[in-house]
Formats: structure tokens, sequence, C-alpha cells
């Protein structure tokens, strides 16, 4: 790969895609040329990058030929139907949505060393941002605690499901606070100063499709194939910022001091001190970091280890780490 890429991004107009190109701008990535990509309905817009107003074309009709490198940012139908064809045309492609079976999932933080393993061209999954987040700090703490089992209860925000999630809380919002009555159109409920207990559809067994994939993503992440992992899936009134609640439970006791430094010196995580605790609208949203507080042993054993974590689920846990593992994946190729 070139010092300079001629770069697609297909997904330019949703959330992740705009903020996707938004880092490449200002992390100064090798550019040469942006090609940015949606379905009909969006080409014809326009996505500012560096100064300049750059036209959003249809992805139908683009040749991958013209590009080196991919970005998916779109739904899992569009990576299943167009990923295929920029992989067989040369393109390293990192794809957003998780829909490609044979790709790996990569986090510069917990399993960057992969990246000597991937054929060239690539085939990358940037995960889902849950899993970056609790790849990102759980990977620092593999040394230190015999993980045996993880509970976890991700509390999501509405930007998960895109624009029309965001679109539908600050409606949905807007009648309750006018008095007006509530109609959910995108939820099937009142999501307005409500809770949901499941993100998506559930199948036979009642897990839903984010949670599997979270699970999933966060094995390999973590290289631990046959980790024991619990985990429910929240949908939370927020626009953005993702929130969890991990137990992590060891087969023996946890130093509590030894995972504080090791959190204190890992890259992309802020520790909150004991006495304070991070929230998404107050510390995570717009920042590049992983949020960790309320680091403490369980109540009756001390082999129990419990974490609050919160981030920006469409820049970091999303579009940041995508950029993320292209900038490693160019570093180990020059």
């Amino acid at each position: 790969m070139t010092s300079a890429l001629d770069i697609a991004v297909v997904g330019a107009t949703g959330s992740v895609g705009e903020t996707l190109v938004q880092i490449l701008e200002e992390l100064s990535f090798p550019v040469a040329t942006l090609h940015l990509l949606a379905s009909m309905e969006s080409a014809g817009s326009s996505v500012m990058f560096a100064g300049k107003k750059l036209k959003v074309r249809e992805v139908d009709s683009f040749d991958f030929s013209q590009v080196k490198l991919v970005f998916f940012a779109a739904s899992a139908a569009v990576s299943r139907s167009f990923a295929p064809k920029a992989h067989e045309a040369g393109c390293t492609v990192i794809d957003l949505s998780g829909a490609l079976e044979n790709a790996i999932a990569l986090v510069p933080e917990a399993n960057g060393q992969r990246i000597a393993e991937l054929p060239q061209p690539a085939l990358i999954t940037s995960p889902c941002a849950g899993a970056v987040a609790l790849a990102v700090a759980l990977a620092p703490l593999k040394g230190l605690v015999q993980i045996e089992r993880l509970q976890v209860n991700a509390c999501l925000a509405v930007s998960a499901q895109g624009r029309e999630g965001v679109s539908e809380l600050a409606r949905q919002t807007a009648e309750l606070l006018n008095a007006r009555p509530l109609e959910p159109r995108f939820f099937d409920r009142q999501m307005a100063f409500n809770l949901l207990a499941q993100v998506g559809a559930a199948d036979e067994q009642g897990h839903t499709l984010v949670e599997q994939r979270l699970v999933g993503e966060l094995r390999q992440l973590l290289e631990m194939p046959q980790l024991k992992i619990s985990v429910t899936c929240i949908q939370v009134p927020v626009f953005f910022g993702d929130s969890f609640s991990v137990a992590l439970q060891s087969t023996c006791p946890v130093d509590l001091q030894a995972v504080n430094d090791a959190l204190d010196g890992a890259d992309s995580i802020e520790r909150v001190e004991p006495g304070d605790y991070p929230t998404p609208v107050g510390d995570a949203v717009g920042q590049d970091v992983v949020y960790v507080g309320r680091v403490r042993r369980g109540i009756d054993e001390a082999e129990q280890l419990n974490l609050w974590l919160t981030t920006d689920n469409v820049r970091k846990g999303a579009a940041l780490n995508a950029v993320q593992v292209a900038q490693l994946l160019i570093k180990h190729m020059a």
C-alpha cells in the first residue's frame, strides 16, 4: 500500500460514515482521492472534506478498481452485496457491519498484532461499538486477572440504530413534553423516558443479533474463544454514548491496585478516580477514549471485579476504530 491512498467510504451520508470522513481529516490520514458512496436515495448530496464539498455517488455503479481501501459504514445488506466485489477488485476492506464471515475483527489496543497475519488485500471487521469498548478496557487486564466469566449489561444509545433512532427519540421526547399523544414509529413502543429490554429482534433462544455479535467479536478480540460471556443489551433514551456494567469473575482474588495501574497505563482509557464516575453526556461524547469508573471488587467475592464503562459509540466505538485499523495497516506495510 502506498503512502497516499485512493479511498472509498460506503455509507458516507450516515452518522458513522460522516464521522469517519471527519476523522480521516482530523488525523491527516494519507488520502489521495476520496470517493463518497451511498444508496441511490442519498446520492447527489455533499459531505465536507479538507475544505471541499465532495459529491456523494451511487455505490451501485462505482468501479472499485479505482481505490485501494474501502470503508463500509452502511448496512449489513450493503456490505454483503458490495464488499466481496471491492475485495475481488484488489481493495482492502474494513467493514463495520459485521456481515463478512471471513473477516478478522481488529481493535488496535486489543489485538493489533494480528495485522501481521493478514493477506493482502485484507478483509477486516471493525467490531460493534460494544465489543470495541469492552476489548479496550479488558485487554490490559488479561495478564493480571484470570478471566473465567464475564457478565455485561450494555446500555446502548439510540444512535446505534442510525439517524432514524436519533430522530425517533427526539420526536417522541417533543411529543411527550408538549402533552401530545405518542405514536411509536421506528421503535415498537415508547422510547423517550423509557428503557427497552432488548435491542432488535430475538432468536428462539431469546438472544438478539447485537448480543450474539458482541459475544463472538469480544472472544475473538481477547483471543479467548471459550470465554463464558453473558450479555444483555438494553436500549436507553440517550442519543449518543454507550455505557456498560461489567462483572468479571476471576479464578483468584483480584489485586485492585494492579488493576488500576494497568488501566492507568493503557492506551485509549481514562480511569475516573473513586468517588466519581463517568457518564456518556458529561464525559464520553465527542471523545476518543473509553472511560472506566467504579472499579471495585465484589461485595462478597474477592475474585470478582466490577467496572463501569462509557464511550462515544459512533466516534470511538465505530468510526475512529476503523480509521485506527487502517493506520495500523499502513504502518505495518511501510
